[in-house]
Parts: C-alpha cells; structure tokens; sequence
C-alpha cells in the first residue's frame, strides 16, 4: 500500500487556513484593516501631498469610511483590545476626509458618523 504523503510547507507558500479555523476576532479585524487601507488609500494619504494623489477619490472614500464605522459599530464588543487602535484608525480617517474636502461636513454629517457620532 502507498499513501499520499503529506505537502510540506518549506516557508516558500504562505500557510493556507480555512476560514472556519479562523477565529471571528480575526476575520473582524483584517476587515477592518482592508477597509482601512483602501479608505487611506482613497484619501491619497500613500503621497507626499494628498491632493496630488492618482487615487484620491473622496466620494469612495466616503462609502468606505462609512462602511467601515458599521462594521466597528457592530462589533466592538468582540474586539476586546483590538477595539481601540481600530476606532482610533477609524476616527483618524474621519478626521482626514475633513480635512481633504472642500466642503467639509457638519460635526455628525461625515461618512460613518451616524455609526460613531460627530468627529471633530
């Protein structure tokens, strides 16, 4: 008889988990930091200078933002010490969406702030 040997990772190929392995904390938390990413991203904050980014695109920024505050709105209770650094990310990109527009929202108005209350 012959058995299917088993692959070996050699460090070349990232560890592949399955999805139900991953503990919900987890899976909540590389969301958000996927939505943070795209939301910098969108806000130009990979460039020196914002305003002259390729990708700075604030009406996605805002969808994403607002997404973003629903998703930490939803699971702050499940975050435990992952809470705040992702409400202080979230808030910060709040912040800059202020101050990249042109003309910036009321206290309460901004994306996600119906989740998180004003941002000033």
């Amino acid at each position: 008889m012959t058995s299917t040997p088993e692959p070996v990772n050699d460090g070349r190929e990232p560890e592949v988990r399955e999805l139900a392995d991953v503990p919900a904390v987890e899976v909540i938390s590389r969301a958000a930091v996927m939505l943070m990413s795209s939301a910098a991203e969108k806000l130009g904050l990979s460039e020196p200078d914002p305003s002259e980014s390729p990708y700075l695109d604030l009406d996605e920024a805002r969808r994403v933002i607002t997404a973003l505050a629903g998703l930490v709105t939803a699971s702050v209770e499940y975050l435990g010490p992952h809470a705040g650094p992702i409400r202080e990310g979230l808030q910060a990109l709040q912040k800059a969406f202020r101050e990249a527009s042109a003309h910036p929202d009321e206290p309460g108005k901004g994306p996600g702030e119906k989740y998180t209350g004003p941002v000033y």
